[in-house]
Order: C-alpha cells, then sequence, then structure tokens
C-alpha cells in the first residue's frame, strides 16, 4: 500500500501556485457586501498613478488570508507622492476599492489620485481648496480618490455605495470618486 500523504496537494497550496503564475482566474463578483465578507477565494486590486508614473497589479488575499507581501506593496504604491511618506492603508478601503471595481466588471486599472496625504500634504490643499477635509481619513490611509476612464462618476459611485463598506463621495466635477471606510455615508453630485 503506499503512502498517499505525501502526494495530497491541499487547496490552499493549489491556489498559491496559480496565483503565482496566473491572475486570469481571479473569479468575478455579483455582489459585493457577499464579497466584503470573504465570499471569494481571491482579492486583486489593479491601479495606476498618474503623478509617478507606476502601476500594480496584485492579488493581495487568498482563502480569507491577507498577503503580506502584496499589501506592503499596495501602501508603497498608495504613499503620498509630494512627500514620499508611507502609512498603512486600512485594509477595508482596499477591500471596498476591489469590490467595487469587481462590480464594474472592468480590467481597466484604478487610476489613484489620491490615498495616503501627510499632514503636509493635507494642509497644503485645504489652503488651496474648501473641498479638502481637516482631518481627512486620507490621513489615516482609510480613503482613496479613483478615476476609470472606461466608468463614469456615477457608475463608480453607485459601486462603491453598494457595499455598503463605508463613506462614498461622487465629485463629477472633478471626474472622481471618493471611497473610504469610515461610516456608511454618501454625498456629492
Amino acid at each position: 500500500m503506499t503512502d498517499d500523504s505525501s502526494l495530497t496537494v491541499t487547496r490552499r497550496a493549489l491556489l498559491l501556485g496559480f496565483a503565482a503564475t496566473t491572475i486570469a482566474a481571479a473569479p468575478t463578483f455579483t455582489q459585493a457586501a457577499g464579497f466584503l465578507r470573504g465570499a471569494g477565494d481571491i482579492r486583486r486590486l489593479r491601479m495606476s498613478s498618474p503623478r509617478t508614473g507606476e502601476q500594480i497589479d496584485t492579488i493581495y488575499w487568498i482563502e480569507g488570508e491577507y498577503i503580506k507581501d502584496a499589501v506592503r506593496e499596495i501602501n508603497l504604491f498608495m504613499r503620498d507622492w509630494r512627500t514620499n511618506d508611507i502609512h498603512n492603508i486600512d485594509l477595508r478601503t482596499i477591500d471596498i476599492m476591489a469590490a467595487a471595481h469587481n462590480l464594474m466588471d472592468v480590467n481597466e486599472p484604478y487610476m489613484l489620485l489620491s490615498g495616503y496625504r501627510s499632514p503636509k500634504t493635507n494642509a497644503m490643499l485645504r489652503a488651496r481648496s474648501g473641498g479638502v477635509a481637516k482631518n481627512s481619513r486620507h490621513l489615516r490611509g482609510q480613503a482613496a480618490d479613483l478615476r476609470l476612464n472606461s466608468r463614469s462618476v456615477s457608475q463608480m459611485y453607485r459601486a462603491a455605495v453598494s457595499c455598503r463598506g463605508g463613506g462614498v463621495g461622487r465629485y463629477s466635477g472633478s471626474n472622481f470618486v471618493h471611497m473610504d471606510c469610515g461610516p456608511v455615508r454618501s454625498w456629492g453630485r
């Protein structure tokens, strides 16, 4: 009789192997609420930064566990590009962004306009514009301002609101949507 225990491949090991070689198998979720509760096996985030020219396309969560290296990569990508200050991005915000992206059934990466903001950057932006909060969630790594060329601000807004995971702001005049992991609320035109 052969001992098959050394030949057994766990589902987790198989998924990790697939994740390392391809991201095409990532499922599309039809309901953000289920996605945020962990209904999916894989979570992926794709973004580009017009400020730095950088791009990110990473699987950051597999079967209930965040991948530390991928989360660190997201933290670096979402840094304050003006000061290069890096802050831990709240995992809830990352999940909301990923869930909304999946709901829109789009392959285009988000264009990240603003992720983490240092106090210095937030103060400078407040001096230039009345629309920047003094205690912005950007200061805590809990918010992102995002754009998609292939989807309207209204489409992005509706997808993010349907996640019911935090705050969603519609900025049609500036062509972006704000997503954060604060209390569930929405605003803007």
